[in-house]
């Protein structure tokens, strides 16, 4: 861990501490404390508009006088991909409990999700009987949607995070745009491409019932189409490798027009490198999505270009201050401070980071600096 990490790391273990107090009746109505964020280190992937956003939104809140307010945060699990999402929030709840705002957990799911899902739906449930005035999530999906639209009824803001839930009542949902994010990834893997014509293939998904990975496919696709290439979109088979990676060699060799790039929008997009390299095709361009240390391997080996990553502990760090923000500045107030990254009033768009296979190394730092590594 760097030297920023270690400082990281203390100052959350002071915030934690602060927080096991929080808020008490005796808190009820004090004068306004303003709320003392942990400094953030300034780094090329350092999300500067992001911060300044959180500033303003701590800034005003911090004018509000102090009532006791009781947080939930539920997530998928705590663990692998979510790591960084608790570490987010639960710096955030330590900071709002530091200065006596807020009282609360994190909490996640670690069995199998058929279990999972329905263990979250009695956490949201265990949630609103405990008292809790406000809730943070990453849903499953349709099945937790009455739990949650329940809370809303009773007056308890509810916000979704990494994972959005449009059809339910919540107030807003903060993680990736979807679409924008293909289209990001897209561009990026763009000018690695001789001209057209030629055919590029998506591992990616056509799923009408996986309506995000839909959007972030399309989008990518619609960025090689505009620039005049035949798009094959091979669909992805998250559970079993093997065939997934040979799925995508056959397509590969089926490809019509000469093959001149891949593109992988989920997390198991270092399989484009594998199937490359099953064709015979160790040069051609590869550009990835997210994190995975099989990912990570297959840049430093010069094989994927590029890859683009959630911002998963900011998702984090957001949900508890959005959900305090609604309930002492109200939502419209709130709404107004997240303005610069808010799309339809309701959604925060966190964007990715684009991160080349010679910034890994800077990448894991930026990481290692706020205590978000997984």
């Amino acid at each position: 861990m760097t030297t920023n990490g270690r400082c990281w790391a203390a100052a959350f273990g002071l915030t934690l501490m602060t927080a096991a107090c929080g808020a008490s009746d005796t808190d009820a109505g004090r004068e306004s404390t303003p709320i003392e964020r942990a400094p953030v280190p300034q780094n090329d992937f350092t999300p500067v508009e992001i911060e300044a956003t959180i500033d303003r939104l701590v800034a005003e809140i911090s004018k509000t006088s102090i009532q006791p307010t009781q947080l939930t945060v539920l997530l998928k699990q705590l663990d692998g991909f979510f790591a960084p999402v608790s570490t987010g929030a639960n710096r955030a709840m330590g900071e709002l409990g530091a200065a006596g705002r807020v009282t609360g957990n994190v909490l996640g799911t670690n069995r199998a999700s058929t279990h999972a899902m329905a263990d979250q739906t009695r956490q949201i449930e265990q949630a609103v009987m405990d008292g809790s005035d406000g809730i943070a999530i990453t849903p499953f999906g349709e099945v937790n949607m009455d739990a949650m639209d329940d809370a809303a009824a009773k007056g308890i803001p509810v916000v979704t995070i990494e994972t959005d839930l449009g059809s339910s009542k919540r107030s807003i949902y903060v993680g990736i745009n979807n679409t924008s994010a293909g289209t990001t990834a897209g561009k990026t893997l763009l000018p690695m491409l001789p001209g057209p014509p030629g055919t590029v293939i998506l591992h990616g998904t056509e799923n009408p019932t996986w309506l995000d990975g839909v959007s972030r496919t399309q989008a990518a696709q619609a960025v090689f189409e505009a620039a005049g290439y035949d798009v094959l979109v091979q669909p992805i088979d998250y559970l079993h490798e093997a065939e997934d990676v040979q799925a995508l060699k056959a397509a590969i060799d089926a490809a019509d027009q000469p093959l001149v790039g891949l593109l992988g929008v989920f997390s198991v997009s270092y399989r484009c490198a594998m199937a490359a390299d099953a064709a015979g095709l160790p040069d051609l361009p590869i550009v990835a999505f997210d994190f995975e240390p099989q990912t990570v391997d297959y840049m430093r080996q010069g094989r994927i270009k590029a890859t683009h990553v959630q911002r998963q502990y900011y998702t984090g760090y957001l949900g508890p201050y959005i959900v305090y923000g609604i309930k002492t500045i109200g939502l419209g107030a709130t709404q107004e401070m997240l303005a610069p990254q808010l799309v339809d009033g309701t959604r925060f768009d966190l964007g990715v980071d684009v991160v080349p296979a010679e910034k890994v190394d800077d990448f894991y730092s930026f990481l290692d600096s706020i205590g978000a590594n997984q």
